[in-house]
This record gives C-alpha cells, structure tokens and sequence, in this order.
C-alpha cells in the first residue's frame, strides 16, 4: 500500500511542478513581449530649446547621440526675448508635432520649457540642462542671486535696441574675449570661439519677468546639475532640482555641458523619453 501511496505522492508532485513551470514560462513570455511591446513603441520626438548666449548648434553633439539610437529631434530656435512669449513661440512648434513629447531646455531655455509644457499632455517628461526651474513669481535672475557664485554680470556686454514701435530695451551678450572662461572653460577653444562669435543675445527684461506658471509641478522631471558652471551656481540648481523632486545628474562640467558632455546629456534624456513610454 505504501509504495502504491508513494507513486501516486511522486505523480501529483511532478504534475504540480509541471503546472508551476507552465505559469513561469508564460509570465517570463508576458514581461518579455511586454519589454519587447515597450522597445518597439515610437519615440518621443525630442524637442531641445536652447539658453541665452548659445543658438541651436550648442546641441549639434546631443543631436547625433539621439539620432543615432533612433529619437527624432528638433532643435527649436528660442527667440530670448522673455519666458511667456518665448514659450508661446515654443508650444506653437510643440502642437505641430504629432505624438509623444520630452522637452529639454538649457539654462533660461529651462524658464521656457516649464511654462510651455503647462496644460499639454503630449509633453511626457521635462529634462533640465543646467537649467533655471522657476517657480510661479520668480524670475531667472532672482533665483541666480537667491545663492553666491555667478560671476555672469562681469562679463557681460549690453547693447541697447530700439523696437519698430518705437519702444527700447537692452540685449545682453557675454564679452567674447571671456567668453570660454565664464561659459565653457571644458569646451576646446577652437569650438568656444567659434560659440563666442555666433551667441545670440537675451533681453535684460527677459532675465527679470516673472513665471506665471510651473508644468515641473505636474510633469516628471529630470536634471543635470553642472557643479563647475559660473553662470548659475550649483547650489541655485540643487535647490531647484530638489524641490521640483527631479531625478538628478551631477557632473563637474561647464554651463556648456550639452557641448562638453553630449552623451551624457543624451544618456539622461533618453533615461526620461524610456521611463515615461
């Protein structure tokens, strides 16, 4: 009787493990046709919006990586002329994309990006370069001087404009002979100079309007702070980065990090654009 008990004991263990393999094999199938569904889903277009004192090209490296692991990319042209109406500029070019949107921004691109993005749910995630992540009443420059460390006002050389309707302002470039010490001192000299020569100015009154809005309060963000950076000092990047709770980067880089760091810049963006599909 024993032995019979004992064979029947041996087959209803062997049919339970055969039953347990079964579920095993079909959930390792299901996570791997879930990645595999992941992988082959479209990618965001990768919208970059460039700071002050840079143009489009200050992205040309970031662009190759992305293009390269297959993201389709525009480099938007910011006008720097100050947030809302640069960021009306941007959504403009955000709704003429068709699907999922990462927006990126560099520095006053940062103030940019956090009022466009503002009530649009193709925007899937926010990535900061060096980057001001304003808050609703503050400006660019307020939060510069919140903490010690810009030597930006030194450098830099205004000239005065006079619109068509007759209103003046002032734009503010960086001295190009300083240009690399206070904006790219990891850059190669060659590629500094050349930056140096072909920077687009910012308006003054763009650096001291105040945000009227914060889509990093409701869209997941990412930030890399740039801890060698002269422009916005790093302990002004923590605090924004904290406590827009981004996911967050360090690097002893530059303001000029997209150029100096490229794939690390793209590495991050990516990291957003997967994380967000």
């Amino acid at each position: 009787m024993f032995s019979i008990e004992n064979g029947r004991l041996r087959r209803f263990i062997a049919g339970a493990a055969a039953v347990v393999g079964a579920f095993a094999v079909v959930g390792t199938a299901n996570a791997a046709t879930q990645d595999s569904a992941t992988d082959r889903a479209p990618k965001p277009t990768v919208v970059l919006e460039h700071g002050a004192f840079a143009d489009g090209s200050s992205w040309d490296g970031v662009i190759a990586k992305l293009r390269r692991d297959g993201y389709p990319v525009v480099a938007a042209a910011n006008p720097l002329r100050g947030p809302a109406s640069d960021a009306a500029a941007l959504r403009s070019l955000v709704d003429h994309i068709k699907g999922p949107v990462v927006l990126v921004g560099h520095s006053y691109g940062g103030s940019v990006i956090s009022e466009a993005a503002v009530g649009e749910p193709r925007v899937k995630a926010l990535v900061y370069v060096a980057a001001f992540l304003p808050a609703p009443g503050e400006s660019a420059l307020q939060l510069t001087n919140r903490f010690p460390g810009s030597t930006l006002p030194g450098t830099l050389d205004p000239v005065p404009f006079t619109n068509a309707d007759g209103s003046t302002g002032t734009d503010l470039y960086i001295q190009q002979d300083r240009f690399r010490a206070q904006f790219a001192a990891d850059v190669p000299a060659d590629l500094a100079a050349q930056a140096a020569a072909s920077q687009r100015p910012i308006a003054q009154a763009a650096l001291t309007e105040k945000a009227t809005a914060a889509a990093w309060q409701t869209v997941p963000s990412w930030d890399i702070v740039t801890t060698e950076d002269l422009n916005i000092p790093a302990a002004a990047q923590r605090f924004m980065a904290e406590r827009a709770h981004a996911h967050t980067t360090e690097v002893a880089a530059s303001h000029s990090v997209a150029v100096s760091h490229p794939g690390l810049v793209a590495g991050v963006i990516e990291k957003a654009a997967h994380a967000t599909r």
